[in-house]
């Protein structure tokens, strides 16, 4: 017996990865729909060796379903979520609508998969930023042991993160270089991102910081410890597809490098890649289709008294998107729904 499921925003970069991870881990579904907005109804995607078409979200009945994984953004979230939720189907959002709401848990399954238990306050999860996932998957074990005070992390985002049209704009730009007459001009982005980096995503906020960088220190707190200092710049690269970044943890208790790199290595979702070698570190374009978040560089920093840094490479279209909620998926089904 298994579970009556729900994918909206089937057609885009997350909605096709929720498809494919799905069928790759096999999760017990026993009927599946895919929703899309009305100008892309009836486009077929896959879903292990079916070809489905997508239904109309405005009109889709949630009643009878068990969950719904969505990735619609935002807008389309706010009308839509509770609709379903209110129907009786459990809504997984990959937006940033419900993440800081006291009363949805903001899971990553690795970290905190005790917060499930407060799913039924609205009948929706939150799956966290890009960003902030991989991050705190690496956080948490060494927290366990020495107690962080505080993160500072730079990252290196790839330009999926921000959609088809951040994909389309570094291919054409990327294109035009070598073509004087074929000017592609920034639409997507702030500023040229072909041969180039942008420390700008998502909106400015009144302190100088951006939404982007306020969500990872947010986000972090909730899902982690409350106590945790962070302090993050969010820089968007010319990568399709991965997401880096460079983190010094400042920790309470001595903890050396050595145990961090075993402490690593034995902590769920977590490959430690970490050769002091030409090559013996893991970048993007190596993390790409990949479940694992990646740790390479880890080594003592000696500028203060309990200081590791360590440089972190996940895909953000699996880990920092499709593949934690379908985690998410798997422990709503295991720990409350138990039909699968």
């Amino acid at each position: 017996m298994g579970y009556r499921v729900v994918v909206a925003g089937a057609t885009g970069n997350v909605g096709r990865e929720m498809l494919n991870i799905l069928a790759e881990r096999q999760f017990p579904v026993d009927e599946i729909a895919v929703l899309a907005s009305r100008k892309s109804l009836g486009t077929e995607v896959s879903f292990g060796d079916k070809t489905l078409k997508t239904k109309d979200l405005a009109t889709f009945d949630f009643s009878g379903w068990d969950m719904a994984l969505f990735a619609i953004g935002s807008d389309a979230t706010k009308e839509y979520a509770p609709k379903a939720a209110k129907a009786g189907c459990v809504v997984i959002d990959n937006s940033s609508l419900y993440r800081y709401d006291p009363e949805v848990p903001l899971i990553v399954p690795e970290v905190n998969a005790d917060a499930i238990e407060g799913y039924s306050k609205k009948n929706i999860i939150a799956n966290p930023n890009c960003s902030t996932a991989q991050m705190v998957v690496a956080l948490k074990p060494l927290h366990d042991r020495a107690r962080i005070k505080r993160v500072v992390v730079s990252t290196y985002q790839s330009v999926s993160g921000s959609g088809k049209e951040g994909i389309d704009e570094l291919w054409d730009q990327t294109k035009s270089i070598y073509n004087p007459v074929d000017d592609k001009p920034a639409k997507k982005f702030t500023k040229q991102i072909a041969f180039n980096v942008i420390p700008h995503i998502d909106v400015f906020m009144e302190d100088g910081s951006t939404k982007e960088e306020w969500k990872m220190v947010v986000e972090t707190k909730k899902i982690v410890d409350p106590s945790i200092k962070v302090t993050a710049t969010c820089v968007r690269v010319p990568v399709f597809v991965g997401h880096a970044e460079s983190i010094n943890i400042e920790f309470e208790d001595h903890l050396d490098e050595a145990e961090a790199r075993d402490i690593l290595r034995e902590a769920p979702g977590v490959m430690v890649v970490d050769k002091r070698e030409d090559g013996g570190y893991v970048t993007p374009i190596e993390c790409v289709g990949d479940f694992a978040t990646f740790i390479s560089r880890i080594r003592q920093d000696s500028t203060i008294d309990n200081g590791i840094n360590l440089w972190c490479v996940s895909d953000n279209l699996r880990k920092g998107a499709a593949l934690n909620a379908v985690q998410i998926a798997e422990l709503l089904g295991n720990r409350v729904l138990k039909k699968g």
